[in-house]
């Protein structure tokens, strides 16, 4: 190569240099909100390293496949992309130090592909404006290409495809910094903001992805308090909304002003950027009151479900204690008085008075098992640790019990559903399985309370049927769920979990 060619090589060199950084002043300064500036920067820094350190030569491709796979955002979101800027780093590097001009047009033709698929992926005003996106990037990889042609080709025209690739990265350069200033970059970045605050959850989130967009970190979002004229930041604390130095925006919402923004006075420059944060912020808050009303609405309708649950065990409560303390006492006063008529009767007297005294003995029967059935005396007294084995003891087959030993005394509601549920399962063993033996367990870890009732017999227990159907509404209204399962080795397991407050004994 002559003299001149070298001069004129060595011109187009510094002049790719100058326009990148001059770009990337430019784009900075102006959309501070975009990364493209700092990418366009680090290209620029790049191709004047790889003029001092010659194996570095080509790792300005990293920076440019970065700039051109991401624009208008600067902002590398989907997989493919992220990889093809790895693998134009890593190929940039490599291909200092070793001759692998195989491995550019490997590059070019990955670029391509990524570009394509990424501007194939999006729509609406976003597709708009990455079209100058996706024509910088297939004409990047196609001076790549040629690259590649004129060293595994031979065609000896070296002069001509440097300074065609260096008019490209300057023409690009240029392109892309006057489109980001003039095109369609609010509308793309807008449609980015919407997009990314749909998958956000917490407000710290959104003040994140605000402050990114506009290109202000100092960005403070502030929350009306609903009838009051106050409004607190993300952390719930109250907030100031007169700074010194600061913008104040409204946001309203069918006229009610539901937020605010304080911001830098440069983020007024972009009137249209700043209006779409403002529409993206409105309907996030739109959605965030949405959101808790319906949990409102969840939690109370929980709550009543819950109370209905405690009354009607209340109430189940008072009348068994009726039953024992009245009726019950009165059939005993009844049973002694008729004891000692007995003994002092004589003949056919006696005979009548013992017939109505057995049949006193069994009312008085009959009515313990009716309140037992209400809620028994011992599950009162005594707990889950006292009412299993009792209900164990009449079930009229082998029944093993196991009852934790740090489980106390909890809530009467969730001691009455744990005990009827293995009182139902019991009852349907009885009934229905034929089995030889029950086992009941129940533990309690951490928050949870977990009952357990498992035998050995034929399975095939209907969770539909009235008794487990009713027995699943009364556990999930406690907050806990009923599961009905058959066992391997053939049975049925019952298995009941509900939370417990506190993670232990609500009273001793």
């Amino acid at each position: 190569m002559n003299t001149m060619a070298s001069q004129l090589l060595a011109a187009a060199d510094v002049t790719v240099g100058v326009v990148l950084l001059g770009a990337s002043a430019v784009a900075w300064a102006v959309r501070r909100g975009s990364r493209v500036g700092p990418v366009m920067a680090i290209a620029g820094g790049c191709w004047f390293l790889g003029s001092v350190f010659p194996g570095l030569v080509f790792l300005h491709r990293g920076a440019m496949a970065h700039l051109h796979l991401s624009y208008p955002t600067g902002r590398l979101h989907r997989r493919p992309a992220a990889t093809a800027v790895v693998a134009a780093y890593a190929a940039a590097v490599y291909e200092g130090f070793a001759d692998a001009a195989w491995l550019t047009g490997g590059l070019a033709v990955l670029i391509a592909v990524v570009a394509v698929d990424t501007f194939v992926r999006t729509s609406g005003t976003a597709r708009k404006a990455g079209r100058p996106a996706l024509a910088a990037a297939l004409v990047f990889a196609a001076v790549l290409a040629l690259g590649t042609a004129n060293a595994r080709l031979g065609l000896e025209a070296d002069l001509e495809v440097a300074l065609a690739y260096d008019a490209a990265l300057c023409a690009v350069a240029v392109w892309l910094t006057v489109d980001l200033l003039y095109g369609r970059w609010t509308d793309a970045t807008i449609a980015e903001l919407v997009t990314q605050l749909g998958g956000r959850g917490g407000n710290a989130d959104l003040r994140a992805v605000l402050a990114r967009t506009l290109g202000d970190p100092s960005l403070v979002i502030g929350y009306r308090v609903p009838g009051q004229e106050a409004y607190v930041d993300e952390a719930g604390r109250p907030l100031d909304v007169v700074a010194a130095g600061r913008v104040l925006t409204s946001v309203e919402d069918d006229g009610e002003p539901v937020a605010v923004l304080l911001h830098d006075p440069a983020v007024l420059e972009d009137g249209r950027l700043l209006d779409g944060a403002k529409a993206a912020l409105r309907l996030t808050v739109a959605n965030a009151r949405m959101r808790a009303e319906a949990r409102a609405r969840f939690d109370r309708l929980a709550a009543a479900r819950r109370r209905l649950v405690q009354t009607a065990d209340e109430q189940r409560r008072v009348l068994a204690q009726q039953v024992s303390c009245g009726a019950e006492r009165n059939l005993a006063e009844a049973d002694r008085l008729l004891a000692e008529l007995e003994s002092a009767a004589v003949g056919e007297v006696r005979k009548e008075v013992g017939a109505i005294r057995a049949e006193v003995t069994a009312g008085r029967q009959e009515l313990r098992s009716f309140a037992h059935g209400i809620r028994p005396r011992s599950l009162h007294d005594g707990g889950l640790g006292a009412a299993l084995p009792e209900l164990a003891d009449r079930a009229g087959l082998p029944v093993s019990v196991t009852v934790g030993i740090d489980i106390g005394r909890l809530e009467p509601s969730l001691e009455a559903a744990a005990y009827f549920v293995c009182a139902e399962a019991l009852t349907n063993v009885r009934k229905h399985a034929r089995a030889s033996c029950v086992s009941i367990e129940c533990v309690q870890q951490g928050d949870g309370l977990t009952v357990r009732v498992a035998d050995d017999g034929r399975g095939g227990a209907d969770p539909g049927g009235s008794g487990l159907r009713g027995l699943a509404d009364r556990v999930a209204a406690l907050g806990g769920r009923l599961r009905v399962t058959e066992r391997a080795a053939g049975g049925t397991v019952v298995e009941a979990g509900f939370p417990v407050k506190g993670g232990g004994a609500l009273c001793e």
